[in-house]
């Protein structure tokens, strides 16, 4: 696809999977923002268009094969997503938990606002993010692999309100975490946590971008 500042966000990422790395540099919502167009994300987010259009350009003139899950069999798309992000997230948030404990518990004194909103955070995202991807895994996944996926609009509704709310903890981290900048006088742990919580939000971007840009959109086509 050409890509032009009316192109969607979510258009983009769906169809050059590497834009992603762009988009996540310069701070522009993939998954939950995915709907607006490029010039309206880089105005929202404060990116400079053009800058934006000439990175997509270098990005993408070295793409790789990347699997493109667009035009993947959505049981392999779901079986992705249950593989590769659902079965990670459940083994990482809480070890992600149990190292904020740890730092509250040994540091919170340097630094108690940062500190407790970031493990408050986790704590608002595990409670969020467990009983969703149940849901998932329990009612919505199974009628999209039964070919009931045109019939799935209030189960899809309901998983993109729940996107939007862990969106929104997301972007609550990283302005905690002043975008995941460790401090200088932060222990092994402290940073451990912060770069793990970058990476966690990266993974959770890709993750809601898979499902609402690509397997929601596709299932509800039939």
């Amino acid at each position: 696809m050409q890509i032009r500042p009316e192109s969607t966000v979510g258009s983009v990422a769906t169809a050059h999977p590497l834009a992603t790395r762009v988009f996540s540099r310069h701070g522009i919502d993939f998954c939950c923002g995915g709907g607006r167009s490029l010039a309206d994300a880089c105005a929202k987010g404060g990116a400079n268009l053009d800058a934006v259009l000439s990175e997509l350009d270098r990005e993408l003139s070295q793409e790789e094969a990347d699997i493109r899950w667009d035009l993947q069999p959505l049981t392999a798309l779901i079986s992705h997503l249950l593989e590769d992000f659902h079965k990670p997230l459940r083994e990482e948030l809480p070890r992600l938990l149990a190292m904020a404990h740890k730092v509250v518990r040994v540091h919170g004194d340097k630094d108690p606002e940062t500190l407790g909103g970031v493990l408050d955070t986790l704590i608002a995202l595990e409670a969020e993010l467990m009983p969703h991807m149940e849901k998932e895994e329990l009612i919505l996944f199974p009628m999209i692999a039964s070919g009931q996926g045109e019939m799935a609009g209030g189960p899809v509704s309901v998983m993109e309100s729940e996107h939007d709310v862990a969106g929104d903890l997301l972007r609550k981290m990283s302005a905690l975490t002043q975008g995941y900048t460790v401090p200088e006088a932060a222990c092994n742990t402290w940073r451990a946590l912060w770069v793990g919580l970058e990476a966690f939000e990266n993974d959770l971007h890709q993750h809601i971008h898979l499902e609402n840009n690509i397997l929601f959109p596709r299932a509800l086509q039939g």
